[in-house]
């Protein structure tokens, strides 16, 4: 029998046996994702339509910082081409990072969905259920702590363009919400406070809406799900989604250098181009797996220092309409 098919069903056994209240050792949701998935594409048993979570551009052309930022702090630079990107922190929140990231996905998700810049939900804990996160105490008060830096982020975003006859500047100055209202129950089996003047309620920012539905950016959820706990992955992954799909010829990205890959991302400036060129191969091969892009048409050039890309739609199902 095949080894994923038996990581599969020995699994499905040890949920029973757990369920009998024995303490034999359960495969884990994330792994049980991967295996069943991995299965799925071998057996062409593959879902009919993907489900989608939904980016904005600003943060899929320039990654927000992957770590914790050093104490004190508060901005945070990302150049791509002629795009840049500058975040501002709270002096008393700190800069948005790592999982963080995972929030206004989720909202704009949700903005999208309900088609209106307010949006209305049930637990702030849903975000670690929608993600595939355990929901438990660290994550949870990592979730509540990331609430507060985003809403007190400020974003410059924009762009500068050199026509024949003069410089075009086209910034944008704006935050994520403008208003935020959300209940962190104190126990996290609690989904819902049991009464509407408990329901949880955000008002994006109107030009962050407004971006939002000018440039929708659809990602695959169980490839988020997946990449969840690795966010310099998940921004690779989400710039490769964005990237194959607005080429139109065979394009070469530099991985360093003014234009290159590495100022792009959240990662850090110092990091060394052999140790960059080596995590890019790597996020390659993971991504090229059965249960993300199998087909991504994305390879490093034969000196390894390109990304060699080719058109190519990653994505499934229709955007919300």
């Amino acid at each position: 029998m095949d080894k994923l098919s038996d990581i599969v069903k020995a699994s499905e056994a040890l949920k029973k046996l757990a369920g009998q209240g024995t303490n034999e050792l359960v495969i884990s949701k994330r792994k049980l994702l991967r295996a069943e998935a991995i299965e799925m594409a071998r057996t062409g048993d593959t879902p009919r339509q993907q489900q989608l979570v939904y980016s904005s551009r600003p943060f899929v052309l320039c990654g927000l910082p992957v770590k914790r930022p050093a104490k004190g702090m508060l901005l945070h630079e990302r150049r791509n081409g002629k795009f840049l990107l500058q975040i501002t922190g709270h002096p008393q929140f700190g800069l948005p990072f790592g999982q963080d990231r995972l929030i206004p996905i989720w909202v704009a998700t949700l903005a999208l969905r309900q088609k209106d810049r307010f949006i209305t939900f049930k637990s702030a804990a849903e975000i670690l259920e929608t993600f595939g996160l355990p929901k438990d105490g660290p994550h949870y008060r990592r979730l509540v702590d990331g609430f507060q830096r985003i809403f007190g982020a400020t974003i410059f975003f924009g762009t500068s363009d050199e026509l024949p006859r003069a410089y075009v500047h086209d910034y944008a100055r704006f935050h994520f919400f403008d208003r935020m209202k959300v209940w962190y129950t104190k126990h996290l089996d609690q989904q819902q406070l049991p009464s509407e003047d408990f329901q949880n309620q955000i008002l994006l920012s109107e030009n962050f809406w407004n971006e939002l539905k000018r440039h929708p950016i659809p990602i695959n959820l169980d490839a988020v799900k997946i990449l969840a706990n690795a966010p310099a992955e998940l921004d690779f992954y989400t710039w490769l989604v964005w990237r194959c799909w607005t080429a139109k010829r065979e394009t070469l990205i530099p991985l360093v250098g003014e234009s290159g890959l590495l100022r792009q991302l959240g990662i850090s400036d110092k990091t060394a181009t052999f140790e960059f060129r080596r995590q890019v191969k790597r996020w390659l091969a993971h991504i090229k797996a059965p249960d993300i892009w199998p087909d991504c048409p994305v390879d490093l050039s034969a000196d390894g220092n390109s990304l060699v890309l080719q058109h190519a739609k990653a994505i499934a199902a229709r955007l919300p309409g």
